[in-house]
């Protein structure tokens, strides 16, 4: 049996990637593809528990270090207990978020040291990563806006403008040091323009 694909899409608040995904996942299944989404943090029983603990309102006051090591301890549970053995068995993986995500948001959002995220990663995560990420880009402006009309706003999304561009930063800087796996997209295109980008590319793997 053949292994499975892997495919991440990250990207800042109100980038679309729910969106995308559901497409993505539509596209492999239209091709005979067994699909596994999930999400980070999360994906898992104990990973959904860590996840309500990371973006309880409540929790505002978390350390950083705190915040990286939960996002480490649901994304190893990910890996171990449903990611690997799913592509085992030849599925593909679609995953709202993975390792990118701390670099950008624990690493730029909360300005932790880089080198230590990826002393963390590699422990982790060893030599697995995705074989494909889509990182779709826009404006903290826009990503702003776009979110304005959700009902409530969890921990991570009630920070400032500027926890936003520093994240917005550090993805960017990250797709173009590994220009081979991670794809920045414009996100400010439409939602089919988008897609017939990304489906070309998941055709290619």
């Amino acid at each position: 049996m053949n292994r499975g694909k892997f495919i991440t899409i990250d990207g800042v608040e109100g980038a679309g990637k729910s969106t995308q995904i559901d497409l993505v996942c539509e596209h492999l299944i239209e091709k005979g593809i067994k699909v596994v989404r999930t999400r980070e943090p999360g994906g898992t029983e104990v990973g959904e528990k860590i996840r309500s603990v990371l973006l309880d309102v409540e929790n505002q006051e978390m350390h950083s270090d705190t915040e990286l090591l939960l996002m480490f301890s649901s994304r190893n549970e990910l890996i171990q207990n449903k990611i690997i053995p799913a592509l085992e068995e030849g599925c593909w993986v679609v995953s709202d978020r993975f390792t990118d995500a701390s670099f950008a948001y624990q690493g730029g959002g909360r300005m932790l040291n880089l080198e230590r995220i990826s002393k963390l990663a590699d422990w982790v995560l060893g030599d697995f990563k995705p074989d494909l990420t889509f990182l779709l880009d826009v404006t903290v402006e826009v990503g702003m806006q776009r979110i304005e009309t959700r009902a409530a706003k969890d921990r991570i999304e009630l920070e400032e403008r500027a926890f936003f561009e520093r994240v917005r930063s550090v993805f960017i800087q990250r797709s173009e040091a590994f220009p081979e796996r991670i794809k920045l997209i414009d996100a400010t295109a439409s939602v089919n323009d988008i897609q017939s980008k990304i489906r070309v590319l998941i055709d290619s793997l």
